[in-house]
């Protein structure tokens, strides 16, 4: 009588794999976009005050992060909401920039389908750090229509 065989877990398939997404394409975009973000007038400052000359290693935790969130790859350790809400000049103008400089980047680097979603990927990113960063400053709006018992 054999044993059952024992299968190895399947790999992980991110969203990125059906549109052709590589560590390649990731690490294409993550080099190419933050260039461009360490000249901005408005995200320039902000970025290389807070990573001064710790751009190589910033820019191997995003590629592990953005790894991780289109290949699934589990490689990126860290708390992207801690680390954005101790920057006390991030307002909404600085992500509504970073989304248009991200988008750019990825339609000039990546094929469309590929592009359109690391574009969705990125929207959905800065709409929960920007919520997270409200909440953490203690910003939050009262809840509207709420009743008392």
């Amino acid at each position: 009588m054999s044993s059952p065989s024992i299968s190895a877990s399947p790999p992980r398939h991110g969203p990125g794999v059906a549109v052709g997404v590589t560590e390649a394409m990731i690490g294409d975009l993550v080099h190419g976009f933050y260039a461009t973000v360490r000249t901005d007038p408005a995200l320039g400052p902000i970025f290389n005050r807070i990573i001064g000359d710790q751009w190589d290693a910033h820019l191997a935790k995003l590629c592990d992060f953005w790894s991780s969130v289109m290949l699934m790859t589990g490689r990126f350790r860290g708390s992207p909401m801690v680390a954005h809400s101790k920057i006390p000049e991030i307002a909404p103008a600085h992500f509504v920039r970073w989304l248009h400089l991200f988008r750019q980047s990825a339609e000039r680097l990546c094929p469309p389908q590929a592009a359109a979603l690391f574009v969705a990927k990125s929207e959905m990113i800065a709409q929960s750090l920007q919520y997270g960063i409200t909440a953490a400053r203690g910003e939050l709006p009262p809840l509207t229509g709420a009743t008392r018992s």
